[in-house]
């Protein structure tokens, strides 16, 4: 896959994902319940694991996504590495939210696992990139 390509994939899950934290953390300070199938998401988004010093963790997402989309602009090595960073951190801190959500809480939040999954390919696409961006500039220069 090629730089623009991936660069375009992280865009468009990041965007996505911008979405999904955007409506959770609108559902929290207007304070509405969320649009639900599995019937876990407002006990997920309700308990104190929703929140890190009062924020919720949906507006940190909102934010992680919003970095990562603006990245994918930038034609840097080092942005492509911030991305890269930026989301596997991200993932890391998603898989131990799936923990709670399986083994503390005993709910599922569609939308959360949703983020997540997008996460995984968000991840995907940015370390992919990363990985081309450090050949590209290790590779051995032609011989003059």
């Amino acid at each position: 896959m090629s730089d623009r390509a991936l660069r375009a994939a992280a865009a468009v899950l990041a965007f996505v994902g911008l979405g999904i934290a955007s409506y959770l953390t609108y559902s929290h300070y207007a304070d509405v319940v969320v649009a639900c199938t599995t019937g876990g998401c407002e006990t997920v988004l309700r308990s104190h694991y929703a929140k890190i010093g009062g924020v919720p963790i949906a507006l940190f997402g909102a934010i992680t996504y919003l970095v990562i989309l603006c990245l994918q602009f930038v034609r840097s090595e080092l942005a492509g590495l911030a991305a890269a960073a930026i989301s596997v951190a991200a993932l890391v801190f998603a898989l131990y939210l799936i923990v709670i959500q399986v083994a503390v809480l005993e709910a599922l939040c569609q939308w959360c696992l949703t983020s997540d999954a997008i996460l995984v390919l968000l991840s995907a696409c940015t370390v992919a990139r990363a990985v081309r961006l450090l050949r590209v500039t290790s590779a051995p220069s032609p011989a003059s």
